[in-house]
């Protein structure tokens, strides 16, 4: 090949072509490209969003053992920990009103426990937010892109 253009070659989709072709592209090839380039975009936003779940699953999944076997755990120690209150506390009041003593700051905590639980495993806590943005920024700018060739 000579010294022109032809040498310079840069890569594009379909194969290698000269660098200045690109200057004089006509309006339905750019529109073809934008096409495919949003394609391309959208199938990688889905490609991220399929892995950001697929994280988000893996550390619900890792909580919800660790939660599982940590309660476990604890509840045989705070079983001997509640006998020794009632026992504590009936050398002041009636053995039957420390058990039920006991019992009712118990069952207060863990309805608390609960709902704190409950509020972290809503789907808004692990909705993949950093996709959604992503998207929204891309449906904003092809929008843009649209109207500017619609003036």
């Amino acid at each position: 090949m000579s010294s022109t253009t032809g040498d310079f070659r840069s890569r594009d989709r379909g194969g290698l072509r000269s660098v200045g072709t690109r200057d004089y592209e006509s309006t339905p090839t750019l529109l073809r490209r934008l096409v495919d380039d949003v394609g391309m975009l959208f199938a990688q936003e889905l490609a991220l969003l399929k892995a950001e779940t697929t994280k988000s699953i893996g550390d619900l999944k890792a909580a919800t053992v660790s939660i599982a076997i940590g309660g476990a755990v604890a509840l045989v120690g705070v079983i001997f920990l509640l006998l020794a209150a009632v026992y504590g506390l009936s050398n002041v009041v009636q053995p039957w009103l420390a058990a039920l003593i006991v019992g009712g700051v118990v069952t207060l905590i863990g309805v608390i426990m609960l709902a704190t639980g409950r509020r972290k495993l809503e789907p808004s806590a692990v909705a993949p937010r950093r996709t959604a943005a992503a998207l929204r920024k891309d449906t904003e700018m092809i929008k843009g892109v649209t109207q500017h060739e619609h003036e």
